[in-house]
């Protein structure tokens, strides 16, 4: 393949790339079309004038500005938020009442541990908050005594008092070393919970909605989200428990006190809750946005990554590089949102931190010159101040934590939401021929990619099925193997629809192979039994051998007991899609969808390995959608897919003589 004089020149002019540039099969009118594509007309600018600050202007405008900006930002989150729970396409969210109900859930599943969590950390604060008001008696008793002049008296309530709150404070300890243990637990049997739910959640997903879906997305989802989440129900969720129970508490230790030197605390607290409940409100949406946001990063990246070759044909790196910097330009507005969301629930905070101590300690003067406070009472206040606003803080902190915990949980749950593509019957198949009729299949509403193909597979038949890119092959195999439903037709094996069966019993009938593929952490037993779990070595050898991959495995260190998968024994693309086709051995399905199932393998390794499958796949009807157009000359039928339908229908020879579409494609594969 050639390469144009520069990967960085944009596609504005795509006649400037000849055939020969991209693929010698690509005529120059469609190398054009496929560079305008990137073309969406106007450029729309990813973020609007109006979030940039002015270059230069008077203090009050800048700060009507920044006003502005945040209503602005506020609006475009809820835009987004409304948007992504409507969402037909891609992973929505879930809503506030699904999250509850799941938090209620995990927490009623665990309810003795919860129990045990509250009931420590209540008897570890009660024990703390005893001890403010035994130091409050100690100096009332202690001026009580020298003003009558009994210091003997004082002095031994003092060391009374000092082996009073040296016990309590073990006492406090002791309850509260039970109360971290229990909250660890917790926290750790509740995450464990969760994200197993989670992974079931996943797996349950539609293949065609994850399809609908960007990677980006997904991938985001499954890592940052479940971190996040992670976070959150291991530390913030205990520790909001622990702070909430300490904050009650105290609160009630202080109006038992001193009713008028708890007010300060009281009514501040009050004024910085309105604070709190105007970021509670606003917090989620500005959250589930910025995630969002990343999603939209590790979807361009991801796209620009694997489209890499097709970036440097047809000279879209500029345009890639844009994409990114405006995906991380419209991030870094949703963080802002966030940001400034904080910075006034924390200004606010900070206020209602500080005042406290100085309205207690003015109001306490007061009361001890008009006799009706104590200097006992005004000391136990000021502690108990002191005592509060810890708590009450890490309160709110945690409270931030959770909403982030919270957005990211929205974002998983809305995994759980989306509904299963199909619903199974209770029909079975009554033989094994295949037929699709009239199908047509459209990813976008109003633009079908297949247009009212007719198949009609005989049983033991191999099909192959070949045509340019973007025509429609992958998407016939997915429809013949009961990925996708069709938007018209039916596709039914033994006279029943693909769709209507369990997938259990679909994939004994009918298995895909396409060229993607996984390897799991595990050894090569484990990776190949995954078709069919209890299998014995000999049936895992076999399969092996079947498609050519026992003789590498055999000279791994501990062959087919090897680890291999992410940080084990790293295998070649080629080998990882030969155990990917070990396992299709090994399901044993009677039909087999391959689609391009070999493209990772050399030419000359892939045309010994369909060889070889040949007598294995002896009996079976093989649906080969192929790239190479040897596969094609060995079936029994070829299916020439032109723009979603089918062209041309026959044998190899058959093709050739009629001159058509296979003809050219077989002269210019074979010249």
């Amino acid at each position: 393949m050639s390469r144009p004089d520069s990967t960085l020149q944009s596609a504005a002019d795509p006649s400037r790339y000849a055939a020969s540039d991209l693929s010698p099969l690509l005529s120059p009118v469609v190398a054009a079309e496929s560079a305008a594509t990137w073309d969406a007309g106007p450029e729309v600018p990813a973020v609007p004038d109006e979030l940039r600050p002015p270059a230069a202007a008077p203090v009050r405008e800048r700060v009507a500005a920044l006003h502005r900006r945040h209503l602005l930002r506020e609006r475009r989150a809820q835009e987004f938020v409304a948007d992504t729970m409507n969402a037909r396409k891609g992973l929505p969210i879930a809503d506030n009442h699904q999250v509850v109900r799941f938090i209620g859930r995990l927490l009623g599943d665990h309810r003795l541990l919860v129990v045990v969590v509250v009931v420590a950390n209540a008897l570890a604060a009660t024990a703390g908050l005893l001890v403010p008001r035994l130091l409050g008696n100690l100096v009332d008793s202690t001026v009580a005594d020298v003003e009558a002049g009994r210091v003997d008296a004082a002095l031994a309530g003092a060391n009374t008092a000092a082996l009073v709150v040296a016990g309590l404070v073990v006492v406090q300890s002791l309850f509260t070393f039970a109360a971290k243990i229990s909250s660890t637990v917790l926290g750790q049997n509740v995450l464990a919970a969760a994200r197993e739910f989670i992974v079931r959640a996943i797996l349950r997903l539609p293949l065609s909605r994850v399809e609908s879906a960007s990677s980006g997305d997904l991938v985001t989802r499954v890592t940052r989200d479940v971190g996040t989440m992670s976070e959150s129900v291991r530390w913030a969720l205990p520790e909001s428990i622990i702070a909430s129970i300490t904050v009650v508490l105290t609160l009630v230790a202080m109006v038992s006190n001193s009713l008028v030197l708890s007010l300060p605390s009281i009514v501040l607290m009050t004024l910085a809750l309105f604070q709190v409940r105007r970021y509670l409100k606003r917090a989620p949406k500005g959250y589930l946005t910025e995630g969002g946001t990343y999603s939209r990063i590790n979807t361009t990246l991801t796209e620009t990554v694997e489209g890499a070759r097709t970036v440097e044909a047809l000279g879209l790196g500029e345009q890639r590089l844009r994409r990114g910097d405006d995906d991380i330009e419209v991030s870094g507005q949703a963080e802002r949102y966030t940001m400034t969301l904080r910075n006034l629930l924390f200004v606010v905070m900070d206020i209602a931190f500080s005042m406290p101590r100085v309205l207690v300690l003015l109001f306490g003067a007061i009361g001890y010159a008009q006799g009706w406070a104590t200097l006992g009472q005004l000391t136990t206040a000021i502690l108990y101040a002191e005592a509060l606003w810890g708590p009450f803080d890490m309160l709110v902190h945690t409270v931030d934590r959770v909403q982030v915990g919270i957005a990211s949980t929205t974002r998983l749950l809305g995994i759980a939401t989306v509904p299963p593509d199909r619903e199974a019957g209770s029909d079975r198949p009554l033989g094994r021929d295949l037929v699709g009729h009239d199908l047509r299949y459209a990813y976008r509403p109003g633009h079908d990619v297949l247009h009212g193909i007719d198949l009609d597979l005989r049983t033991g038949e191999r099909l192959a099925i070949v045509g340019p890119s973007g025509s429609g092959k992958s998407t016939l195999g997915r429809l013949l193997s009961g990925i996708h439903g069709p938007r018209t037709g039916s596709v039914a094996v033994g006279g029943v629809e693909l769709t209507a069966l369990p997938l259990d019993v679909l994939r004994t009938e009918v298995a895909l192979v396409t060229q993607e593929h996984h390897v799991f952490i595990g050894s090569v037993r484990d990776n190949v039994v995954l078709a069919r779990e209890g299998s014995s070595d000999e049936q895992v050898r076999a399969a092996l051998g079947a498609v050519d991959a026992l003789e590498w495995v055999d000279r791994l260190p501990e062959g087919i007991d090897t680890r291999i998968g992410s940080g084990q024994q790293v295998l070649t693309p080629g080998r990882a899609q030969q155990i990917a086709l070990a396992r299709l051995i090994l399901a044993d399905p009677h039909t087999i969808v391959l689609d391009e199932a070999t493209s990772l393998i050399d030419p000359r390794t892939a045309r010994h390995l369909e060889g070889s499958m040949n007598a294995l796949l002896t009996g079976r009807t093989v649906v080969a959608i192929a790239h190479r157009l040897h596969t094609a000359h060995d079936a029994d039928r070829i299916a020439v897919v032109i723009d979603g339908r089918v062209a041309e229908l026959g044998s190899h020879d058959e093709l050739v003589a009629r001159d058509g579409e296979y003809a050219a494609l077989w002269r210019a594969w074979t010249s």
